[in-house]
This record gives C-alpha cells, sequence and structure tokens, in this order.
C-alpha cells in the first residue's frame, strides 16, 4: 500500500477526487485501504501560494488545507461510496478543526477535478448535512492550486505506525473504517 509518487496511470475510466478531512496522514492511511482506489497522494489545494511547504501551510497564512487526492476506478468504487467512508471518518460539523488540529488547514472540504461529479457530490453532502440538522461545514469547491506533500508525508501512516500520533489517532481512524466498512476493505 505503498505510493511513491503520484504518477498513476489515469484513463477515461479512472477518475480523480481530492478530499479534506484533517490530518492528510489519516485520511491517506484510510483510503490506501479502499477497493477501488488505485492511488492515494497526500497534498495540499485551494490557497493562494504556488507549491507551498508543509511548514507554510501549518502558519496558516497560505490558504491551503491539507488533502489526499485519490484516483479510483467507478467500476469498482462510486463517488457516493468513497463519500460514504470519508464522511465516517472525519467530523464534517468542525470548523477548522479535527480533534486536537486546529487551524485552516485541517477543514474538512471536497475539491472537484470533474465538474460532471457536483450534482452527486452536492446530493451526498445535503444528505449529510439534514442527517446532522444542518451543522456540516464541509465546503465544495472546484480543486485549485494542488500541489503534492513532501515525500515523507506519503504513506506516513505506513512507515511509521508506532509513532505517537499514528499510533493514538490514525490508526483508530482506520479501525473504525476496516470495522465500518469491512466488504469495502481492499484485499491483497
Amino acid at each position: 500500500m505503498t505510493n511513491t509518487a503520484f504518477t498513476p496511470h489515469i484513463t477515461g475510466a479512472h477518475k480523480v477526487i481530492t478530499l479534506g478531512g484533517g490530518c492528510f496522514w489519516c485520511t491517506e492511511a484510510v483510503f490506501v485501504r479502499v477497493q477501488g482506489v488505485l492511488d492515494v497522494e497526500s497534498g495540499y489545494c485551494n490557497g493562494h501560494v504556488l507549491n507551498p511547504s508543509y511548514a507554510q501551510v501549518c502558519e496558516g497564512t497560505t490558504g491551503h488545507v491539507e488533502v489526499v487526492r485519490l484516483v479510483y476506478d467507478p467500476q469498482v468504487v462510486r463517488l457516493r461510496d468513497l463519500l460514504e467512508i470519508f464522511f465516517v471518518i472525519h467530523d464534517p460539523t468542525t470548523l477548522n478543526r479535527q480533534g486536537h488540529d486546529v487551524g485552516t488547514q485541517y477543514r474538512s472540504g471536497i475539491y472537484l477535478s470533474d465538474e460532471a461529479d457536483r450534482a452527486e457530490v452536492q446530493a451526498v453532502l445535503d444528505e449529510v448535512n439534514r442527517h446532522v440538522h444542518g451543522a456540516v461545514v464541509t465546503e465544495l469547491q472546484t480543486l485549485n492550486n494542488y500541489s503534492s506533500a513532501e515525500a515523507y508525508h506519503q504513506d506516513y501512516f505506513e512507515h511509521h505506525p508506532e509513532q505517537g500520533y499514528c499510533a493514538h489517532v490514525v490508526a483508530p481512524k482506520v479501525q473504525k473504517f476496516l470495522q465500518t466498512f469491512a466488504d469495502r476493505v481492499k484485499h491483497g
């Protein structure tokens, strides 16, 4: 489940969606395990600085959000399924925060590479919002100014499962995914 570089062979049959659900280590660790997801890359998007560094993003002045960019096969996993997983593994009702991670870089967001997906994403977002009585703060925007995170962020959980943050924050999210979506777990 390693991600050496974001160079997937995207064909007309593959799709891309970019999701911000707090720390990208958490989100990446879940989505690399989803059946039908072909590649996952941690990165930054929708800020105003070209190719920001992690330190710049953490300062909160670039406008970027930590995200994962997913390449998936819609013949194997539907966009709706990916969004369902996304909304279960993070809290879409907390503004600019996930747990103890606080700042605009941790905001909840869905960033579209294909405007044809907007109606479906909006429908799911509306369903979730009704379920939580209008408390969703997840933004829905067109993907803008995307750049890959530094190499040491890629597959962070896979390389450092015993590290404190990974053991206490990332691992429980992975476990929640594995228990809640056992039928969608990648095998092999």
